[in-house]
């Protein structure tokens, strides 16, 4: 890749955030990645500039056909100021996965990590020291041609862009209650659910905001078809630890193969405990707490790392989960993740990489 790199003058650089108090999403960086995608020409005109607005064409496809993907992770510092990212490349393959499911171009994944890279360097002091506190990633594509008349699109914007972040919950690392929904579903098998893609998130709005409304954290889906299968959380992937099982949702079609969930299902693996991957319904998970069989309920994602749920409330029902407490479970898993994303920790699945 033939990468330009625009500094922004010492001058215009922005103050640099507490890292001890931040939010999620709402302060970003000076520069940014951007390359742009004809067809026939292919990539081209890979930069890193300042961070700034796009000019997009009223008609512009993305608009209005909604060609919109994006991934999510994060870089982190360690000890002795080193930066580390977590399974980049996975982020970054899932994207072009994303990208095939929607008709948009792929990308060469080892030149755009290598941007990313040069990227990183170049705003490496925006990279938090904070615990808890990293440096968030979005890369995202769009459709920019300008016509109307649904087919793919011949022009693309791919960017990336930083922001640091604290928790992603307002709980921080506490047990988060949950609303889980049948009224409304968020994907269906042969449809968009595994694709990172704009529209499943403006689906899931609506019910987001009626669970916030009543005073609870986030939203577990339902299946579309038996409406009774738990499927995932907005924003993570969803485990039941129920007896001496580790229950989670397959990945049938609906389900985004979460990059933590993958973490998770091989840690617990590496530790000896038992994973299981199948359907369960939510009748199933309430049952198992009414017999004192429902241990732990553990949400994973890459926004959160690992969230404890505290509470699940359905049709009116409360399930308190372990005493509304963080599980040792929960606790194990977020200190060991926390611990090997800042290289603190050997892995031996090549996880990590120092930048």
């Amino acid at each position: 890749m033939d990468l330009t790199i625009e500094k922004v003058p010492e001058t215009h650089l922005k103050p640099k955030p507490d890292g001890k108090s931040l939010g999620f999403g709402a302060i970003f960086t000076d520069h940014m990645f951007v390359m742009e995608y004809d067809a026939g020409q292919g990539w081209h005109a890979a930069r890193i500039t300042g961070y700034q607005n796009f000019s997009l064409d009223p008609a512009a496809m993305v608009l209005h056909y909604g060609q919109a993907i994006f991934e999510g992770l994060k870089a982190y510092r360690g000890e002795n100021n080193q930066i580390f990212l977590f399974r980049p490349k996975d982020n970054l393959e899932r994207m072009n996965k994303s990208a095939s499911r929607m008709c948009m171009p792929a990308f060469n994944v080892d030149e755009v990590f290598a941007a990313l890279q040069a990227l990183l360097r170049t705003e490496q002091e925006w990279v938090p020291a904070a615990k808890g506190a990293s440096l968030y990633i979005r890369p995202t594509m769009v459709a920019t041609e300008a016509g109307l008349g649904v087919r793919p699109a011949k022009k693309y914007l791919f960017f990336i862009i930083l922001t640091p972040v604290g928790a992603y919950y307002p709980e921080g690392f506490n047990p988060v209650k949950i609303f889980v929904t049948d009224k409304y579903v968020r994907a269906v098998p042969g449809g968009v659910g595994t694709a990172k893609t704009a529209g499943n998130y403006a689906a899931s709005i609506m019910a987001a905001v009626e669970a916030q409304q009543q005073g609870f954290t986030q939203v577990l889906w339902l299946d579309a078809i038996h409406r009774k299968y738990v499927e995932e959380v907005g924003t993570m992937n969803i485990f039941f630890v129920i007896g001496d099982e580790i229950i989670t949702p397959p990945l049938g079609g609906s389900i985004l193969a979460g990059i933590t969930r993958d973490s998770v299902i091989q840690l617990l693996k590496d530790w000896g405990r038992k994973v299981v991957e199948r359907q369960i319904s939510i009748d199933e998970v309430f049952e198992a707490s009414s017999e004192g069989r429902l241990h732990e309920v553990v949400g994973t994602g890459t926004a959160a790392v690992i969230s404890p749920v505290g509470s699940l409330f359905y049709k009116g029902n409360t399930c308190s989960v372990n005493h509304g407490q963080t599980g040792e479970l929960a606790m194990r898993l977020f200190n060991e993740l926390q611990d090997i994303q800042r290289g603190l920790l050997a892995e031996s699945h090549g996880w990590v990489a120092r930048l």
